[in-house]
């Protein structure tokens, strides 16, 4: 096997070309992953990476540190390229047994690893400690421009584009643009009004899935997400982080164009279109058009003569 020529990081680790490969030596006494590109000259750095990956298995079969090349070089031959561990659902072949493990999850959507607070439950369990943050409200990710922080880093990097200016996603029905092809997919939404995750308990439909799941729990008066200052308790997470700030009176998010100040961004970009007048939600059988999508929809129960509302006490609907 030859050596493998490398660029260093400046940290004593470096990335490999190859991905597939097994655990290889350059330069002597350099230990590669087999999993991923990651290398490093520090054998017990090596051992603490593959640990990471979850695989228990990579710590004993980790070649032994030599200062001869022929040596580690002859040791690492022993660590072949073959993937013996098949999926039985998909092509996927896996060098250990655990990887093949997790993979399967993919397929059986097998979610071994539950919340204590409420009744999620994930497939890994880093997954898991990320959602724990949820309630623990810890958030060590802020951001430099605003006040916003984040539970994960890569929420913080998402959230840093809606401060550069650059939107490349433009809406064709109105002016609006977005930093993200996400965001214009919602916004959408509300020109189409397409709502397919429908309630079973009541006539309220949804745009996401998520958002189904969050109002489902008000059906079950399920609230795992408790404020710790009084006894209020909310179903969405978001609903105790605004609650909060009626105890600290804190309101991050201020009007450019007046003196106004809220809890909320999106109580914010709503107070906006006052300023700009601006109406994207349309009726579809008459001219109105409005601020919100709520009074959209009460506007067209005065179409269909809709009255989802049934008081228990008399016959009357509303």
């Amino acid at each position: 096997m030859e050596p493998i020529q490398s660029s260093s990081c400046g940290d004593g680790a470096t990335l490999m070309g190859e991905t597939s490969c097994p655990l290889k030596v350059i330069e002597d006494i350099w230990f590669g992953c087999c999993s991923c590109t990651y290398v490093t000259r520090d054998e017990r750095g090596i051992v603490s990476h593959l640990a990471a990956h979850g695989d228990e298995q990579s710590k004993s079969q980790h070649p032994p540190k030599s200062d001869s090349k022929a040596q580690v070089l002859g040791n690492t031959q022993k660590h072949s390229r073959k993937k013996p561990f098949k999926c039985k659902l998909c092509p996927q072949e896996f060098a250990y047994n655990s990887f093949l493990t997790r993979h399967n999850r993919t397929h059986t959507g097998e979610k071994p690893y539950k919340c204590m607070n409420c009744p999620k439950a994930f497939a890994l369990n880093s997954h898991l400690q990320s959602h724990n943050q949820t309630h623990t409200g810890q958030k060590p990710f802020k951001c430099k421009q605003c006040p916003r922080a984040f539970a994960q880093k890569c929420y913080l990097r998402k959230h840093n584009q809606t401060h550069i200016d650059v939107k490349p996603f433009k809406c064709k029905q109105c002016n609006k643009a977005f930093a993200q092809n996400f965001y214009l997919r919602k916004h959408n939404q509300t020109h189409t009004g397409e709502k397919p995750f429908k309630c079973k308990q009541c006539p309220k439909a949804f745009s996401e899935n998520y958002y189904l799941q969050c109002h489902n729990r008000t059906h079950a008066d399920e609230k795992p997400f408790k404020c710790k200052q009084c006894p209020q308790a909310f179903a969405r997470n978001s609903h105790l982080r605004s609650h909060n700030y009626l105890h600290t009176g804190e309101k991050p998010f201020k009007c450019k164009q007046c003196p106004k100040a809220f809890a909320q961004n999106y109580d914010l970009q709503r107070h906006n279109q006052t300023h700009t007048d601006e109406k994207p939600f349309k009726c579809k059988q008459c001219p109105q058009a409005f601020a919100r999508n709520s009074h959209l929809r009460s506007h067209n129960q005065m179409h269909t003569g809709e009255k989802p509302f049934n008081c228990k006490l008399c016959p009357q609907a509303f």
